[in-house]
């Protein structure tokens, strides 16, 4: 089994490819696909329709197989974590969160489902290091193979059938929000978008599938070309001294640089927009004025092409942050400058907090490779060593 080659590593071309080197021709691999995908099927025998001979060459030399479910916890909104072991040590998490139809019900009375979204996690870890992101506090260990990032959603979308007592599609919306930062791991990344959006798949809308991103500006450019879905960025910050210190990234790609490949992106994809995710910070990037430089920095971009949408989130806390949640009225206020504005702004709701599954709490378990909690100890003794004891972050707080 360990020299076998797991099928939920390809897409449809690359199953075809393999299906090829086993003198099979390429509607085989329709078929096959068919069978893993929209059935569900991991048992070669049970592919009815499947040569015999194919069937007997594949349980020799092929496998499908899930990621093993370490633990599963349901939050009393209906959200569902799944922490799925990844070997060596790491494990990764992934949310299913569903809408319901509040007016339609079932004749059992039971609630009806409007919108199943699964947000994936594409990484062991996370190297970009977010300061209010619990992933990248974590550290990074390492990539997930395709057929990792596919597994996540093949197993849910079948688990989630069976609970449902269903046979139509449960999951109508996948968000590459989970663990890791999703262009940074792009080889990977790529067939699995590609598997969701096939008709012989998930056959998911590409609006209706999103990756969201700290801002890899050379892999966004790269995704317009190879395969546009719809786009997610995390701001958190007006300019690029704040952003420098949420989001480390920014140090390479600043954010104009990044609102200028936004504007390159738009020209292919499926949406006519750009979502900007903005973390709501008690006394950091919350204020009047921190709005209003927002407000400039669109007006400017929008110039050039720039069509967005903002999407506040409330921070969801975590010790090690140092951070906490912005007070409620605080947020409307700033939603309302923006949408006084003209800017398309909604306030997400909270959902699976009670089971740290809401944004920016997926931590998993992972072997830290980078050492990342090691370094980040070793920096904050140095400032407290030149301070005389007394550390301060950007905004003059104690730290």
């Amino acid at each position: 089994m360990t020299a076998s080659v797991n099928l939920l590593d390809f897409d449809l071309n690359g199953l075809a490819a393999y299906c090829e080197t086993l003198g099979e021709k390429r509607f085989r691999a329709t078929q096959l696909f068919r069978w893993i995908h929209q059935r569900g099927a991991s048992d070669f025998g049970a592919m009815s329709d499947l040569a015999k001979s194919l069937r007997e060459k594949l349980a020799g030399v092929a496998h499908v197989t899930a990621l093993p479910v370490v633990s599963q916890h349901e939050s009393k909104d209906g959200t569902i974590k799944w922490l799925f072991d990844v070997g060596g040590g790491d494990a990764v998490e992934a949310v299913f969160i569903p809408e319901f139809d509040d007016e339609a019900s079932s004749a059992g009375g039971s609630p009806v489902l409007d919108r199943g979204t699964l947000c994936i996690s594409s990484q062991a870890g996370c190297a970009v290091n977010c300061r209010f992101c619990s992933t990248g506090h974590q550290g990074f260990s390492r990539n997930l193979t395709t057929g990792e990032i596919t597994a996540q959603l093949w197993f849910a979308e079948h688990f989630l059938r069976k609970h449902l007592k269903t046979d139509q599609r449960v999951i109508s919306n996948v968000v590459m929000m989970g663990m890791g930062e999703p262009l940074q791991n792009y080889n990977a990344l790529v067939p699995a978008l590609r598997t969701m959006l096939d008709d012989h798949g998930y056959g998911l809308s590409r609006r209706r599938v999103t990756v969201s991103t700290s801002g890899v500006v050379p892999m966004m450019d790269r995704l317009a070309r190879d395969c546009p879905v719809a786009l997610a960025v995390s701001l958190h910050a007006p300019g690029d001294a704040l952003r420098d210190h949420l989001v480390p990234l920014n140090r390479k790609y600043p954010v104009d640089e990044l609102l200028e490949t936004c504007v390159r992106y738009l020209e292919h994809a499926p949406r006519d927009f750009i979502t900007f995710e903005y973390c709501m910070l008690d006394g950091v990037n919350d204020t009047p004025e921190q709005a209003q430089a927002l407000i400039e920095l669109v007006r400017r971009h929008a110039e050039k092409g720039l069509r967005c949408k903002f999407n506040l989130i409330p921070f969801n806390p975590f010790p090690a942050s140092g951070l906490t949640r912005s007070p409620a009225p605080r947020v409307q206020a700033f939603a309302k400058m923006l949408i006084d504005a003209g800017i398309v702004t909604t306030v997400r709701k909270t959902r699976g907090d009670d089971i740290d599954a809401a944004c920016g709490q997926l931590a998993g378990d992972v072997r830290d490779r980078t050492r990342v909690q090691e370094r980040v100890a070793r920096q904050r003794t140095v400032v407290l060593h030149r301070l005389g004891g007394a550390g301060s972050d950007v905004h003059g707080k104690t730290t």
